[in-house]
């Protein structure tokens, strides 16, 4: 991944990433620590997607799960005392 410090984005501005964003995400490093990462707008759109993706993939797992009786129900009380069991 790319890196740029804040110092040269505040002494170039916005030019400076726009130089490095063509070669892919950026670490802005502020006080010698990777502070933020640059995205292109492209690239962003396509990690809300792949989040989407996987939300809705764990969803329908689930819904199997409960579909085919791999859920087990019970209180909190029970799940409590389980848990204290195996512990």
């Amino acid at each position: 991944m790319n890196t740029i410090s804040a110092q040269e984005i505040k002494r170039r501005g916005i030019a400076a990433v726009d130089d490095l964003i063509a070669k892919g995400d950026i670490h802005v490093i502020r006080n010698n620590q990777p502070q933020y990462v640059v995205l292109s707008e492209v690239r962003y759109q396509a990690l809300l997607e792949a989040e989407d993706e996987a939300y809705t993939a764990r969803i329908l797992v689930s819904l199997e799960d409960l579909r085919d009786g791999r859920v087990q129900r019970g209180t909190a009380a029970e799940l409590l005392k389980e848990l204290d069991m195996e512990g």
